[in-house]
Order: structure tokens, then C-alpha cells, then sequence
């Protein structure tokens, strides 16, 4: 911020927080999204609406750390073997889509009287969609775990593996400069520290990540695991940086080599926060950097570039995925979601006018172009929710109602915890175990079973383990606060899951009952019954007996929870002679 703010480091930050507040929940309210909120915003505060920050460009460097924890999250969702499973996608659908959209964009910058290296990097740079945009809006419908949304994550990836050859382009198209020839024969260096950049990672997420995050969970300091979850995706960010790479695609690689470890929920939910905030101060600083004063004096050929690109490029989108056998209504869905450039354009951009391939005009004209693309889009995808075809809502309704059938959230694996997931696990049902005991996960392992390590008492934990889209939730925890604590909060996390705990006693059981959850059993109470059932059948009753005594057993133990849930006392001495005097009558 500016020399008006000068006197307080904390006025920035408070601005900056009042409009998102301000901003954000003002256009959801109107239906227009969470991003177009933050474009607003950061537009109306930034040096084109009021003047109360002028370097958009100082705020988009912090905040590009919103984005690479973004893609950490996403790579944490993607285990090897679901890239290995998605690599038709991303290679084959993602690179089709990219080299006819590169293709015909490239056709229509010449077509506004550019040559055809500027052309190709301007059409390239719109190419790469905004993951930003798109992930956060799959995050809002529900659909980031779905077929069709995994189709969409994968083309996202391909797009973001783009900048690296894209500004190895930039490098080979600038005009060469001074030295250039003295510096030939060093030209592998760049490579080569790539590669290494690339293997040290490999090898620090592969072998030593795992056993550093089992130290700091035995030693329970809460702090420390979040500390060393932004250590992990900073540092892998800062390793790509340092080998001439993207720091998004460091971090994407870090979070894929997590994505199988124990701690990934327990990741996901330490990173959550801060990625959500950073990334909407990330579009706060695009929406400060729309140059009005560009806009306004090339105002017909930027909007005319916005509307021909656009259209262009979602033509396109529907096209591919249309070859590709994608449904009518999923096609038209993907084109209006993925039409606008991203934030890695503004890069590439960048790179492009320092290496002297583009002029600063067509560098200004460019960026205002994505920024008013991505500005269009939350209105686009809002107009397609109201009124475009419910095709592609059918589609993902059925892929969410499949999730949902098939996925168990299991909290707690003690004794309890694996005997009642054989049932589900003997069902074929998709099974998530969370346990926040590093012995439980490691014992757990020898008999084949992944257990993740995460409090199941935090919203975050239970969101970042899928259970928002699971179809039961069964808490098998022995600590009474958390079970109740998680049974207060599961109308918020869960709201349509089946929640099923376990409890301690009666009284445990009441307050849980009362709190909301679906279905409550006392750990000791069935298997009470069936020893007192054996005893019964050792003095001499017949099985008949035998049952009818049980019966009258749960008969009292109801009437006794339902005089306490309406607030009454029993003695217990009583109680105890009442089941007994019943028993004997109907013994006779």
C-alpha cells in the first residue's frame, strides 16, 4: 500500500480483508460467484477504482503462493496411480485440446495484424486456462472428485506442465542478445539443473518425508504439523524455482509423492486455510491489475480480442471433447468453464516482453484481456447454471450419487474401529480410515490396511477425508469429548451423511442422540447382553427363556433411557430388582 498508509504496516492488510469480506459474500449472495467477488474488489480498491494500493503487482508475488498450495491440495488427490489411470486424459485429451486450441488462437492474433511469434505466444498464453477459476469452482459445485471433473483436473495439468516448454519457446524465439554466442556451450547447465532439481525432490518426497512427519506426530504439537506442511510445500516450491522451474509444478510434485502417505488428510487440512486465503488475494491482485486507463484507450480491440479468443477458444473446448465422446451437455459445460486464459499467462506474458518477443503494448493489451476473460467467466458459468442445459446436472448428480453410495468414513481404528469395517470392507464399499495414533497407522499397515493420520474431531480433518461425500460416517473413537464434539458438528460438515458412533455409556449415548447422530451403540452393552445371555443358558433355561430374559433386559434399558432423556432419575438398586423380578416371572 501506499504513502496514505505509510504509518501503519497493518492498514494493507486490513483493507484488503474488509473487501474480501465485503466483496465475496455480497456476490455470492447474487449468484455470481466467490472469484467474481474478489475481481471486483481488488478493482475497486486498486489503482484504477479508488487508488488505495498501486502495486497490484507486489500483491500478485505473494499471492502466486496461493496457487502453488493449490496445486499441492490437488496433487495430494492425485496418487500415482490415479495420474497413471488419468494419463490418457492428460496426455491425450489434454494435448489435443491444447494444439487445436494453440492452433486456431494463433490464426486469430494474425488475423489482428500480428506476426506469427506474437501471435503463437499470445495464443498460448490464453491457452492456459485458470486453474485457479476452475478447481475453485468444482470445489463450489462438488465435482472435483467426479469422472467428469477429474477429466477437467487433468487437462488443467497439462496445461500447467505447458510453461515449461512454453518459456523454453520464449528463450529460442527473443533475439539474441549480447554474449549469446560465449554463452552456447553452456547451454546444458540450465537442464541439467532442471533435472536435478526435479530427482532431489523425487528423492526427498519418496524416502524422507514419511518418517519426518512420524516424528512430529508423536511428539503431538499441533503447530509443528502445520509448520512442517507449509515447509514442505514452500520448499518444494523454492526447489522448482531454484532449478529454473514453475513453483506450482514443484509443488504439484510434492503433493503427489504424499498423496499415498498417512498424513495426507492431515496435510490437506493444515495447508486449507492459507491456501484459501492466498488465493483470494491472488484475484484481488488480478482484479487491481485491470488497467482501466489501457482498457479505455484500446477499448475496441481488447474487447473485440476478448469476445473472438473466448469464443474461439471454447468452440474449440466443445469440439475436442465432443471427438473425445464426451456428452453434448458435459462438452458445453467444459467450453463455458475453461474459455478464459489464467494466471500463468501473465508469466509467460512477462517473459515474453523481458526477452523483447512481445512489445509492452501488446503485453498490456494481452493481460488485459485474460484479466476480463477471467472476470467473464464466474457471469458465464452463473448464465449456464440458470439457464443452460441440465444435461451435464444429470450427469454429475448421478457421478455424485455413485460417490456417495460406495464411500465409508471410518474414524478411530481400535478393536472397535476393525471389526466394523469388515462389514463394508465384505460390501466392496470404498473405505477412508482416519486415527490420529501413529502405532494404530503403523500396526495397521502389516495387515494390509491404510489408515491416515488426522483428528477426526476437526471439521477440516473430516472434510479433507471425504466426508462431505460419503455415504456413512462411523466414529469409533473412545474419547467422549470428541465423539460428542463430532456429532455436533456433522449437521455442518456431513449434513448427508448417516452418522454412527460409538459410546461410552447411557449417558454418553443420550447426549449423542440428542446432538444429532443417527445411529448410537454402546461399546460394551451387545457384548454385555450376549455373555449375560450364556449365563442365563447355563442355569438350566431353555433358548426360548433365554431370549424372552434378554428381551425384558433391553425392554428396562430402554425405559430407562427414555425416563433420563425426558429428565427423570432412576435408583439403581431399584433397576436392578425390577430386571430381576421380571425375569423370574417369566422364568415361571
Amino acid at each position: 500500500m501506499d504513502a496514505n498508509y505509510a504509518g501503519s504496516d497493518l492498514m494493507p492488510v486490513v483493507v484488503l480483508l474488509t473487501a474480501a469480506v465485503i466483496g465475496v459474500p455480497l456476490f455470492r449472495k447474487l449468484g455470481l460467484g466467490s472469484v467474481l467477488g474478489y475481481l471486483s474488489a481488488g478493482l475497486f480498491i486498486g489503482p484504477f477504482g479508488i487508488g488505495w494500493f498501486s502495486d497490484p503487482g507486489a500483491i500478485l508475488h505473494i499471492a502466486e503462493l496461493g496457487v502453488v498450495m493449490f496445486l499441492f491440495v490437488v496433487g495430494l488427490e492425485m496418487r500415482p496411480s490415479k495420474l497413471w489411470a488419468l494419463r490418457g486424459a492428460i496426455f491425450g485429451l489434454g494435448s489435443m485440446q491444447a494444439l487445436v486450441c494453440g492452433a486456431l488462437l494463433t490464426m486469430v492474433g494474425m488475423a489482428f495484424g500480428l506476426t506469427l511469434s506474437v501471435a503463437l505466444i499470445c495464443a498460448m498464453g490464453f491457452v492456459l486456462t485458470s486453474t485457479a477459476i476452475v478447481m475453485q469452482t468444482l470445489a463450489e459445485r462438488g465435482d472435483a472428485a467426479t469422472p467428469r471433473g477429474q477429466r477437467i483436473v487433468a487437462i488443467l495439468l497439462l496445461e500447467d506442465l505447458l510453461i515449461v516448454p512454453l518459456l523454453a519457446m520464449v528463450a529460442l524465439l527473443a533475439p539474441p542478445a549480447k554474449g549469446a554466442l560465449s554463452a552456447a556451450p553452456n547451454s546444458w547447465i540450465p537442464v541439467a539443473t532442471a533435472l536435478g532439481s526435479i530427482g532431489a525432490l523425487v528423492i526427498g518426497g519418496r524416502w524422507l518425508l514419511n518418517p519426518m512427519f512420524q516424528i512430529l506426530a508423536r511428539a503431538r504439537a499441533r503447530e509443528i504439523m502445520t509448520a512442517a506442511a507449509l515447509l514442505v510445500v514452500l520448499g518444494a516450491a523454492l526447489l522448482m524455482q531454484q532449478g529454473g522451474l514453475s513453483m506450482a509444478l514443484g509443488a504439484f510434485l510434492a503433493g503427489v509423492l504424499l498423496s499415498e502417505s498417512s498424513f495426507r488428510h492431515q496435510l490437506e487440512a493444515d495447508i486449507e486455510p492459507f491456501r484459501g486465503l492466498l488465493l483470494g488475494l491472488f484475484f484481488l491482485g488480478v482484479g487491481m491489475s485491470l488497467d482501466l486507463s489501457v482498457v479505455s484507450s484500446n477499448a475496441g480491440l481488447i474487447i473485440a480480442g476478448v469476445l473472438a479468443l473466448m469464443t474461439t477458444k471454447a468452440l474449440c473446448i466443445y469440439l475436442v471433447a465432443r471427438a473425445a465422446g464426451s456428452a453434448h451437455g458435459e462438452a458445453v459445460d467444459r467450453a463455458v468453464l475453461m474459455a478464459q486464459g489464467g494466471e500463468f499467462a501473465f508469466v509467460l506474458f512477462a517473459a515474453a516482453a523481458a526477452a523483447r518477443v512481445i512489445s509492452p503494448t501488446v503485453n498490456a493489451n494481452m493481460t488485459a484481456i485474460v484479466v476480463l476473460s477471467m472476470a467473464l467467466t464466474p457471469i458465464l458459468i452463473t448464465g449456464h447454471k440458470r439457464w443452460g442445459t441440465t444435461a451435464a446436472k444429470a450427469v454429475g448428480e448421478r457421478e455424485a450419487a455413485v460417490d456417495r453410495t460406495t464411500s465409508v468414513l471410518i474414524v478411530g481404528f481400535g478393536r472397535m474401529g476393525q471389526i466394523a469395517s469388515q462389514g463394508v470392507l465384505a460390501r466392496g464399499a470404498s473405505l477412508t480410515v482416519i486415527d490420529n495414533n501413529t502405532e494404530v497407522i503403523k500396526n495397521a499397515e502389516q495387515y494390509g490396511f491404510k489408515v491416515f493420520y488426522g483428528d477426526g474431531s476437526e471439521a477440516s480433518i473430516l472434510r479433507a477425508a471425504g466426508a462431505v461425500t460419503a455415504s456413512v460416517v462411523m466414529v469409533c473413537i473412545n474419547d467422549k469429548k470428541a465423539a460428542a464434539h463430532i456429532a455436533q458438528i456433522a449437521k455442518d460438515v456431513f449434513p448427508g451423511s448417516k452418522l454412527l458412533i460409538r459410546a461410552y455409556d447411557r449417558e454418553h449415548a443420550l447426549t449423542l442422540t440428542k446432538a444429532g447422530a443417527d445411529y448410537v451403540i454402546r461399546e460394551t452393552f451387545e457384548s454385555a447382553l450376549l455373555l449375560g445371555r450364556q449365563a442365563v443358558l447355563a442355569s438350566g433355561a431353555s433358548e426360548d427363556e433365554a431370549d424372552e430374559a434378554m428381551d425384558i433386559v433391553r425392554r428396562r434399558d430402554e425405559q430407562r433411557r427414555d425416563l433420563e432423556s425426558a429428565g427423570g432419575k432412576f435408583a439403581g438398586r431399584e433397576l436392578l430388582l425390577g430386571t430381576r423380578q421380571s425375569a423370574e416371572v417369566a422364568a415361571k
